[in-house]
């Protein structure tokens, strides 16, 4: 059974304060997780987690995150502005190009951030945005997509049916136009996996890259100062599952590094990553209350919270473990459909899970909801997105993101044809 960070009665004072359905993550062990991927990579100097703001973006755990040197791995403009508020700017920030709009290009210009080119099309695109009249030092990079020479992900799928990244000779082509441009600094990414357990293909990876980083070095002239291996590390979301060993993942790829770039003289290289679900997601939680209890065809426990709130099960029938605080030992279980209130029949938080017997009021905590949980929310039917909180290490809570109102739903409306 999970453990969580709080028990019954202090997750019902939490919820006389924020009303559920709320999202709440537990500071502490984000920090000790920070500090323990850190370390997994402390033998190179130039390690730097990007973490990706999509996972979880909310400035109070970016900031939080920012402690230990993370940067800020985004994709669109509101994420470039998180990073800015946040004091990741300049080359904390890495911008991975993906069918970019001209003004997202400069924004990225204008902060100073590593801009990473999905295509050779959008090297042309971001030079006829931002009108350079010289690189002044800055840093590009491309991202490759090694298709069938590199195994699909389960999650992902294959890499050659993906929209992203270049393939080999594309790169070398967009490689030797910024070098003629004038561009003298350069970095290689790949992104090839998503929600990954075993540590070989993340170490397999980083390889690639390192053979890659020689060859283009080698053919090019060009020297590389970072090689980004991405993210995609997993996280155990079933119980039968096991954490990735993430200092197996840094001594593996440290071995690559001294057979490759060390041994080609391309020494020091900079390893960068741009994890997002496995810093946030085994510490944050949805907590909801049971509304209902329908017994027709099979049981089902509806809660207060909906789809729009955590959609991972309802999109890709994805596992979360549910725990109702307070009854861990009551050995009365039942089977359910957890269910939310949107007019979807696929909005079920868990199909036939068994369950400590359930009643209206009951507390339930669907865990690994971190990253990929509120910032996937939506507002179809008008729900309105919850809460999010913070427990600290002293047991304090605070907000970090209000609950949506009616207000704020209509905001964007304009009602004056309607209202006398």
């Amino acid at each position: 059974m999970r453990k969580l960070p709080f028990d019954k009665a202090k997750l019902e004072e939490i919820a006389s304060k924020w009303p559920t359905p709320f999202h709440i993550y537990d500071a502490k062990a984000i920090r000790e997780n920070a500090k323990r991927l850190n370390k997994a990579f402390a033998w190179n100097k130039g390690f730097r987690e990007y973490f990706a703001v999509k996972a979880a973006p909310n400035p109070h755990l970016m900031k939080l995150l920012k402690d230990f040197n993370f940067g800020s791995d985004c994709s669109s403009m509101a994420e470039l502005e998180l990073a800015a508020k946040v004091g990741n700017t300049g080359e904390a920030i890495m911008f991975t190009s993906n069918d970019t709009p001209a003004d997202e290009f400069r924004r990225a210009w204008e902060l100073g951030a590593i801009i990473n080119f999905d295509d050779t099309t959008h090297w042309e695109a971001f030079v006829d945005a931002v009108h350079p009249e010289g690189f002044d030092g800055r840093v590009f990079c491309c991202r490759y997509n090694p298709g069938p020479l590199k195994g699909g992900n389960a999650i992902i799928g294959k890499p050659e049916e993906a929209k992203y990244g270049m393939t080999r000779a594309q790169l070398f082509e967009c490689y030797a136009k910024m070098k003629a441009a004038g561009v003298t600094r350069f970095g290689l990414h790949a992104m090839v996996a998503s929600n990954e357990l075993d540590p070989e293909y993340i170490i397999d990876t980083a390889k690639m890259l390192f053979d890659l980083v020689v060859a283009v070095s080698s053919e090019l002239g060009i020297a590389f100062e970072f090689v980004n291996i991405g993210g995609g590390i997993g996280i155990p979301y079933r119980p039968d599952q096991q954490a990735m060993d993430i200092f197996k993942v840094g001594e593996g790829i440290e071995k690559a590094y001294n057979d490759t770039i060390a041994a080609a003289g391309l020494n020091p290289l900079k390893l960068f990553m741009e994890c997002g679900r496995c810093i946030t997601g085994p510490y944050g939680y949805l907590v909801s209350r049971v509304l209902h209890i329908k017994n027709t065809y099979r049981l089902y426990a509806g809660l207060d919270a909906c789809m729009s709130n955590l959609m991972r099960p309802a999109l890709y029938g994805a596992y979360h473990e549910i725990v109702v605080p307070g009854k861990e030992d009551s050995g009365e279980t039942s089977v359910y459909d957890v269910t939310g209130s949107l007019c979807e029949n696929n909005d079920k938080f868990a199909i036939q899970r068994m369950l400590p017997v359930l009643a209206p009021g009951d507390l339930v905590v669907i865990c690994d909801a971190g990253a990929h949980g509120h910032a996937m929310g939506f507002q179809y039917n008008g729900k309105l997105r919850s809460a999010e909180l913070l427990l600290e290490s002293d047991g304090s809570v605070r907000e970090i993101r209000r609950a949506e109102t009616l207000d704020d739903y209509f905001a964007t409306l304009d009602f004056s044809p309607f209202v006398d």
